[in-house]
């Protein structure tokens, strides 16, 4: 069992199935099973798939003071993981959340994160918590920011999931992408093409490793420790239902093998399968597989 410190969103998600993007108006719409609102945030949704894969996590974010956090809490008795809520604190004026139109791969989002850019998170709660873990991970948002000098102070490989890569958002967040040790970008949010992202990567922050989410093609996996860029297809599991949330998992299920084992190229590959699992359910936070479950469709797969 790993110790991770997971720093980042925890938001109330509804994801709407659409027939087509972008929406035709029309003034009302009612369909079964159209609408999920859950529990979400790439935060929670990276601490939960880091649990459910057993190891002892962390969770750093906040919430809202208002009746909405009710659910928060409603959720993780009904889940069957214990995810520890104990640093997640009270401080914003209501909780985020946002809307998510979803059809066919593509989506488009919608979303209200309140106060969260401009109220600050406990140092000293940081501080405490950082010093016994194996591996931080961190969003690039406000709050995390004195993460990034506490794992330096205390020798601690860090993590960063980076929302956005255009060039606009590549400025704001150059003191998390100097910092990480281990990048995680999506090319929903990239300018241009992802290997070319990762060569900027490599030479202007050098990084260890950066993984580049290419949906459906799979992920492109850049190490420096033996220089190499090489691109992974996926695997199938289940059938698609909703991709949202598939990168989340695939970072946490990397950094949970890659903690344990050392070897990125091998962890990549059971990111892979376990994020193949988790687009057949509906919502981010729902469809994780146990380290078990993980090896017995390997076995299933590979016959090993």
């Amino acid at each position: 069992m790993s110790r991770f410190m997971v720093a980042g969103f925890i938001q109330i998600e509804t994801i709407v199935k659409v027939d087509e993007l972008p929406v035709p108006y029309f003034q009302f719409c009612s369909v079964p099973d159209m609408i999920d609102t859950n529990v979400g945030g790439c935060g929670y949704n990276e601490s939960m798939a880091l649990t459910w894969l057993g190891n002892e996590v962390d969770f750093m974010s906040m919430v809202g003071k208002g009746l909405n956090t009710n659910k928060v809490y409603e959720q993780l008795v009904s889940s069957g993981v214990t995810l520890k809520m104990d640093y997640v604190l009270p401080r914003l004026e209501s909780m985020p959340s946002s809307v998510i139109l979803y059809h066919n791969g593509k989506k488009q989002t919608f979303e209200d994160v309140k106060d969260i850019r401009t109220v600050p998170y406990d140092y000293e709660l940081f501080e405490r918590q950082i010093q016994d873990k194996d591996m931080v991970l961190i969003s690039s948002c406000n709050f995390c920011r004195p993460v990034i000098e506490l794992a330096e102070k205390y020798h601690k490989p860090l993590a960063v999931n980076v929302r956005s890569m255009r060039k606009e958002k590549v400025v704001q967040k150059g003191d998390f992408l100097k910092a990480a040790d281990i990048l995680y970008i999506s090319d929903d949010e990239l300018d241009g093409d992802p290997y070319d992202c990762i060569r900027m990567c490599r030479k202007e922050f050098d990084p260890e490793i950066v993984i580049i989410g290419i949906g459906s093609k799979g992920v492109i996996l850049y190490t420096k420790k033996d220089n190499s860029i090489l691109e992974y297809k996926p695997v199938k599991t289940n059938e698609i239902v909703n991709t949202i949330g598939a990168g989340n998992a695939l970072f946490s299920a990397f950094l949970h093998y890659y903690v344990k084992t050392g070897d990125a190229h091998d962890a990549i590959k059971n990111a892979l399968l376990f994020a193949s699992y988790k687009i057949g359910f509906l919502g981010t936070s729902n469809g994780f597989m146990t380290e078990e479950q993980i090896e017995q469709w390997k076995r299933l797969i590979w016959r090993r």
